[in-house]
């Protein structure tokens, strides 16, 4: 592997600026991350992220070289043609930004695009800066899609390096394989190496995952504050929040279709909620839409919508 150390750029000044000069290792910063590319049901973490970055006092402390990190044939970026020339690039970026939270506590935020290649040494290049910064713990957040029904409270299945780290979060999956992303190998390679680290992937409604549903981000930013202790201004999605929750009803109260298949979520749901020792979010006594059919449902009546 190539030295991780000439994936990245400190800003040395910024470093000595915000964070201590001397730290013991795990006393430092809490480091979050959502990294888009994997699966982000309701933009969960698109929508967080973005959230976070409108805090006063953002300050870039570390950028990767994305050039090393991007396939362009297989994931081109955009740009903006205005009348007679090129006028924009939307150039691809991974970095690590210091923020602060309502309190003044300062937090480190690595956001951008997934890289295409080198995932191991990039892994490596965020293990050093864990160790040089004195990361005390790293949190990644994301949404994805689930049988359950926008009207009941959205759950979350949590992981961590440490079962301390858990809480109360019940386990809603077995032992499953699944597509790897950026962010569970970064967890598993900081786990094995000593660093503690946890995730939250919110579930969302299989009818809203292609959608913004800003529900979605407040969950798991309301996660990560309970294990952080950091106040990440939640209170600042909830018009967007209620916004998004009441176009959803609106649309639904206009088709029999949908409003059908939500009251079927809400008996399964309801169902699960009573039951002892379940371990799938759907529960075993009625038959169901599958999350394919659930999703040809929602996008003819949204189809339609758009059609009027």
């Amino acid at each position: 592997m190539l030295d991780p150390q000439g994936l990245y750029e400190v800003d040395e000044e910024a470093v000595a600026r915000l964070l201590p000069s001397s730290v013991d290792e795990g006393t430092g910063p809490v480091l979050i991350h959502a990294i888009g590319g994997f699966v982000d049901a309701g933009s969960a973490g698109e929508v967080a992220v973005t959230h976070l970055l409108e805090a006063d006092d953002v300050t870039r402390v570390v950028t990767f070289d994305a050039d090393q990190l991007v396939d362009y044939r297989a994931k081109r970026a955009t740009m903006t043609f205005s009348s007679d020339h090129w006028s924009d690039y939307d150039e691809p970026r991974l970095v690590i930004d210091h923020v602060r939270d309502a309190e003044g506590a300062g937090f480190l935020l690595l956001h951008g695009s997934e890289p295409d290649v080198q995932w191991e040494r990039m892994v490596a290049a965020v293990r050093d800066i864990v160790q040089r910064l004195g990361v005390s713990l790293t949190v990644g957040f994301h949404g994805i899609p689930m049988g359950i029904p926008h009207t009941r409270p959205l759950s979350v299945t949590a992981h961590a390096t440490r079962p301390e780290l858990l809480g109360e979060h019940a386990s809603w999956f077995g032992t499953v394989k699944v597509p790897a992303s950026l962010g569970a190998l970064l967890e598993l390679r900081l786990g094995r190496a000593g660093h503690d680290a946890v995730g939250y992937s919110v579930h969302v409604p299989h009818y809203l995952a292609q959608s913004s549903f800003p529900p979605a981000a407040v969950v798991a930013l309301e996660s990560v504050q309970r294990v952080t202790g950091l106040d990440l201004r939640t209170g600042g999605l909830a018009a967007a929040s209620s916004e998004a929750v009441a176009e959803v009803e609106r649309q639904v109260a206009e088709s029999d279709e949908v409003a059908a298949v939500v009251r079927a979520l809400e008996e399964q749901y309801d169902s699960f909620t009573r039951s002892v020792g379940r371990t799938s979010l759907l529960a075993e006594s009625a038959p169901i839409p599958t999350a394919d059919e659930l999703g040809d449902e929602f996008e003819r009546f949204l189809a339609q919508q758009s059609g009027d």
